[in-house]
């Protein structure tokens, strides 16, 4: 199904009234990682005008006149093409879409995502999902997205059947964690999985982006197995570059035989190790960003009962409230 065919016949008023639900139920949560639950972004403590184009084979139905920010925040309603699509492992995919105007930037906020609206094949109603950019958000020209395909992820797999020349509608700007440099002297990163997106746009943004930015930054990326450690190749090129400010540890619950990885979860004991050296953590003054499966969330944060809460790992190791935010 291409893109065009998304405003046909009745399913015009569904589209326009699922993506209003959508957005106002996402802006309300806020917006998480991007994958296939409803988890929308971070919990703690400017495009152009909008012109309408005739309708004309796979053009874009929607698209902004040329302007140096695709997106601002809230409701954008942006159709872009899709200029390649590269297979990272065999079920993620980078799929990268070009900008109306190749000098534009997308003007997206550090640690913000994009909520995406697609119709699956065969299904009445379109599936909302959003996703965080990978690719730096001061590069003119264009955007990418890693998406993973997940058994029975309507979005994931709609999007994994993109070919180049075809549209994806992008409805809405949502803000994530609101960055300001050098406010902490030191933040942890933990990822899980596919949740290393948003912490890896924030690792550029504080590394690549901004040399006035001095924060140091420690990352603890968790994965299933040896290919779902995403992106390690620019995150290493990262730690290298700035070995006094960034260290980033990997460890895998299946690792294959002879893999360079750790074995196992993010526990107690590993955070513990890490931090073992670090002053700020001591001083109470890091920021510990999280993003990865519920499973782990809960594990480091604590979980809610009907009487009363469990206590997280972090709790344990004397963080604050405070300290710590989930995208």
């Amino acid at each position: 199904m291409t893109t065009s065919s998304l405003l046909r016949g009745p399913r015009a008023a569904t589209l326009g009234a699922l993506a209003a639900a959508g957005l106002g139920f996402a802006l309300l949560r806020g917006v998480r990682c991007a994958e296939p639950s409803a988890k929308a972004s971070a919990h703690c403590t400017g495009s152009g005008p909008v012109e309408v184009a005739k309708p004309a084979g796979r053009q874009n139905m929607l698209k902004p006149i040329a302007s140096s920010r695709v997106f601002s925040s809230g409701l954008s309603m942006v159709s872009l093409r899709l200029k390649s699509s590269e297979e990272v492992t065999h079920d993620v995919k980078r799929l990268r879409f070009e900008f109306p105007d190749p000098e534009a930037v997308s003007g997206l906020s550090v640690t913000s995502s994009l909520l995406t609206v697609s119709w699956p094949h065969d299904s009445f109603f379109p599936t909302l999902r959003p996703y965080t950019p990978v690719s730096r958000l001061d590069v003119p020209g264009h955007l990418d997205l890693l998406v993973k395909r997940y058994p029975n992820g309507k979005a994931s797999t709609y999007l994994h059947s993109l070919k180049p020349g075809q549209s994806l509608r992008f409805v809405a700007a949502l803000p994530g964690y609101p960055w300001t440099p050098n406010q902490h002297p030191h933040v942890v990163l933990i990822a899980g999985g596919a949740g290393i997106t948003p912490i890896y746009q924030l690792v550029q943004a504080i590394f690549l982006q901004n040399r006035d930015d001095k924060t140091r930054a420690t990352l603890v990326f968790g994965a299933n197995n040896d290919r779902d450690v995403l992106l390690k190749a620019e995150l290493d090129a990262i730690q290298e570059k700035f070995p006094d400010r960034f260290k980033v540890v990997y460890t895998v619950s299946n690792p294959e035989p002879g893999s360079p990885f750790q074995r196992g979860r993010v526990t107690k004991e590993l955070l513990a190790k890490v931090l073992d050296d670090d002053e700020a953590a001591r001083a109470g003054t890091t920021k510990v960003l999280i993003c990865g499966p519920p499973a782990m969330e809960s594990a480091l944060v604590g979980t809610r009962r009907r009487f009363g809460r469990t206590p997280g790992i972090l709790e344990e190791l004397g963080f604050r409230k405070d300290q710590i935010c989930t995208f």
